[in-house]
């Protein structure tokens, strides 16, 4: 099983890696995806008032260009500990033990703006990039990494795929049909769908599979494994969705 995260706005800062090895990140498929967005970034943060609307920052968040600027140089961090939010506060990476983590390493996709889905244990920089941005010099983000991002996914041939990204990430890289794969969403009993919870839900979801590091091929395997955490997943509305059940 492969599981897809979405990334978060918010980040650590620094970091203690080598500097971001492109050739180093999972689906290596993706190569020349990464590597135009990564220059257009950089080429981008050249001329800061440029990029500060490009990017639709504020004055206080104007500082984050410099990320983008050095991108190819900072230090780095693996993927699952350089975001922070609502779901990686849940997921609380840092204190699973080893064996969890490689679990996470060996299961997690996070889906990034500038480098596609990358390993929760790929090591990544601090950057500035949201989903719908349009980057000077190549497409917007959606037509640039949808077909990669799906050929890439079909190429790895997961047996199943659970998808617990928000839409906007979907958008750039939907899950190929030939894949097995089921959309979350999180709802009430009643089936309303819950935003408050959304993140923190899915967070801890994560978190209950690498404590156990279930061997998860198919969804019938993740409905028993979620059976005996107590963990409510039924058929959504949808074809290929399932619902999260928590209480409100």
């Amino acid at each position: 099983m492969k599981i897809l995260l979405p990334p978060s706005e918010t980040k650590h800062p620094g970091g203690s890696g080598a500097p971001l090895d492109l050739g180093g990140l999972v689906l290596p498929g993706l190569h020349e995806a990464r590597r135009m967005v990564v220059d257009a970034l950089v080429d981008l943060a050249g001329d800061p008032a440029e990029a500060q609307r490009v990017l639709k920052l504020s004055d206080k968040q104007a500082g984050d260009i410099v990320h983008n600027r050095e991108i190819q140089t900072a230090p780095t961090m693996p993927a699952v500990d350089r975001y922070t939010g609502v779901l990686y506060d849940a997921l609380a990476p840092t204190s699973l033990p080893p064996a969890s983590r490689r679990w996470l390493a060996a299961h997690v996709w996070i889906h990034s703006a500038p480098f596609g889905p990358v390993g929760a244990l790929d090591r990544i920089p601090a950057y500035r990039l949201a989903a719908g941005t349009a980057l000077p010099g190549i497409p917007p983000l959606r037509r640039h990494w949808a077909a990669a991002t799906s050929g890439a996914i079909a190429a790895e041939q997961p047996d199943f795929v659970l998808d617990l990204r928000s839409e906007a990430y979907v958008a750039l890289g939907p899950v190929p049909a030939e894949v097995d794969s089921a959309y979350v969403r999180v709802v009430t009993e009643h089936g309303r769908a819950l935003n408050h919870f959304n993140k923190k839900s899915k967070g801890m979801l994560v978190r209950d599979l690498a404590e156990d590091r279930p061997r998860i091929r198919s969804l019938g395997a993740l409905r028993t494994w979620a059976e005996s955490r107590g963990v409510v997943l039924r058929d959504g509305s949808d074809r290929g969705t399932l619902e999260l059940v928590v209480a409100e």
